[in-house]
């Protein structure tokens, strides 16, 4: 079989590669379609991410669905020819928060196509992956498996409304309108928000979010200020979501909040030490929390893709196949034409 494998910065070459035999409770999945996540740019761009530097040849890709090949002896509610979309978090299983429920903070979790363990774990930009069966969630026949491949992007940003709490009827600000973001203002809606504003600091991506439904948008860039109520001047929004992983974003949520608001960091920052203003998060009580990656939502993720409760196709701007991955990963950067792109295999 063959794979997209990072070599070197902005370098990923078709390599062959063997494929092993299955254990008991393995299938083996023919990849159809495999989403380029913003963490994968970062490591096309930097051959890093964060503080983990790429150190072996390194296959990319968390977001992927495609057809059962083969199957192990031992596997028992999946068959040969079933679509399937695969979750790439592996918890332990064993640990103190894997055992209380909380396996999105599992002490060993091994996350496919990340290079904070060595050797690294490769993900699942290849013609066929092999995984345990428990990562497998089955989706209906008639579901296409470009759609099918949205489900762990879906996830956070479920796993982010998640740790919001209730939407019904609240105002919420979004900043950020790419995947991510476009992704929790679908979620939001379907949670119950009165309205929903977004930011960025292009109209391409705001042009997007605005038709999937947001009800205010704002390029950030051309000056344009949220704060448009002077008879709400200590804020207009009741929950915050940053997407962007901008600071300048995130102080002017803190501004924008209702006291008593929540904010949800969800973007990832590209220095790892900031300074908030938290007198004003004091004096406000505005609730800060973090949103990393996902636990059970990944599973609502797919029923919602499977029963059409959320219409991601308007945000695949982009195909292209594995041979072109070079191509492909410097389109996805480019967001005044992209939104998301995937790979065809």
């Amino acid at each position: 079989m063959r794979a997209a494998v990072l070599t070197a910065k902005q370098s990923i070459k078709t390599v062959d590669q063997t494929t092993r035999s299955l254990f008991d409770t393995e299938v083996k999945v023919q990849i159809r379609a495999g989403g380029i996540c913003g963490s994968d740019l970062h490591y096309f761009h930097h051959y890093k991410m964060g503080d983990f530097p790429v150190l072996e040849p390194f296959i990319l890709g968390h977001e992927a669905a495609g057809i059962v090949e083969e199957i192990g002896s031992g596997v028992d509610n999946i068959d040969v020819g079933d679509k399937v979309v695969i979750n790439p978090s592996h918890p332990c299983r064993n640990c103190e928060y894997c055992i209380k429920g909380r396996e999105l903070l599992c002490n060993d979790m091994k996350f496919l196509g990340s290079s904070r363990k060595f050797p690294h774990i490769q993900g699942m930009f290849s013609e066929v992956f092999i995984t345990d069966q428990k990562q497998c969630f089955k989706v209906p026949s008639e579901l296409s498996l470009n759609v099918a491949a949205f489900a762990e992007p879906l996830a956070v940003a479920l796993h982010a409304i998640n740790q919001a709490g209730s939407l019904l009827g609240a105002e919420v600000l979004i900043n950020g309108s790419g995947p991510i973001g476009a992704l929790v203002l679908l979620a939001a809606k379907l949670a119950g928000a009165r309205s929903v504003t977004m930011t960025d600091i292009r109209d391409a991506p705001l042009s997007v979010v605005s038709e999937l439904g947001a009800d205010k948008t704002f390029n950030v860039n051309s000056g344009a200020s949220i704060l448009s109520d002077e008879d709400n001047p200590r804020g207009n929004f009741d929950v915050a979501f940053d997407a962007s992983g901008s600071l300048q974003a995130v102080l002017a949520s803190i501004n924008n909040i209702r006291p008593g608001g929540t904010l949800i960091q969800i973007g990832t920052f590209a220095e790892p030490n900031i300074l908030l203003p938290s007198d004003q998060l004091m004096i406000k009580e505005i609730i800060m929390k973090s949103s990393f990656r996902f636990d059970k939502e990944f599973a609502w993720s797919v029923d919602y893709l499977a029963k059409n409760r959320i219409d991601v196709m308007p945000l695949l701007t982009h195909t292209f196949p594995m041979e072109n991955a070079n191509e492909a990963f410097l389109t996805a950067s480019d967001r005044e034409s992209a939104m998301k792109v995937q790979l065809s295999f």
